[in-house]
């Protein structure tokens, strides 16, 4: 009789699952307590801000329940970083100001997570044949995936200020411009790691989250580790 073979057993971190879990935690815990005293200040504008990036740090969680997915925890906590230094931080504590370097790193970090997202959805479909393409090409399609939400996230920012008055720009053309050459410098590193991953099979942070990703997503990821 012949044994079917079960998937492989999920195999976790226990220091970054406990990293994982706390750190979501208190960043959430951060912005109830923050949700509290709007409603006590009857500041309504905090209140919305406040709530639209509590929802956010959810993200993941919805996705993975509404697509069966696991999403690597480094995407995870990734997410919630952007999400907590650019709307609780950046806007409602104004480190936007406080540290002319805060919009320039968040952008870079964003560059670099759609980049190695964008790499991950093109691997996964290359390894099981639904697409034929170059490593180039796949590090190319990382890097566009990555400029092109850049761009237009900086076209949100000119919308809002526009229409709603409000000054996401900063210093205007400068801080386009600046955040759109740092979110580009960031794809550009995700796309060559991805392009070095595909060519030798090693590459830093991407065989981490590509094995990880593979692990705990057997049924998607069935030829992820084949070369």
């Amino acid at each position: 009789m012949k044994k079917t073979l079960r998937p492989p057993l999920r195999k976790k971190d226990p220091f970054l699952e406990k990293f994982h879990f706390f750190f979501i935690w208190i960043v959430r815990i951060t912005l109830l307590f923050a949700l509290y005293r709007s409603v006590l200040l009857e500041n309504w504008h905090v209140f919305g801000v406040v709530l639209f990036a509590l929802i956010l740090t959810f993200l993941a969680f919805f996705i993975e329940r509404r697509y069966k997915i696991d999403i690597p925890i480094e995407f995870e906590i990734g997410l919630v970083v952007l999400i907590y230094g650019s709307i609780f931080l950046g806007e409602l504590n104004d480190y936007y100001y406080t540290f002319w370097w805060w919009d320039l790193v968040l952008h870079t970090l964003t560059g670099i997570i759609i980049g190695l997202v964008g790499f991950l959805i093109l691997l996964v479909l290359y390894r099981r044949k639904h697409v034929i393409a170059a490593p180039s090409s796949i590090a190319l399609f990382s890097f566009s995936l990555a400029a092109a939400v850049g761009g237009i996230w900086e076209i949100f920012e000119f919308g809002m200020d526009s229409l709603l008055g409000l000054n996401m720009q900063k210093s205007g053309l400068v801080d386009t411009m600046g955040d759109l050459i740092v979110n580009n410098f960031g794809a550009l590193l995700a796309s060559l790691l991805g392009y070095f991953y595909l060519k030798s099979g090693q590459a830093p942070l991407i065989g981490r989250i590509v094995n990880r990703f593979r692990r705990e997503n057997p049924k998607i990821s069935k030829n992820l580790s084949e070369r």
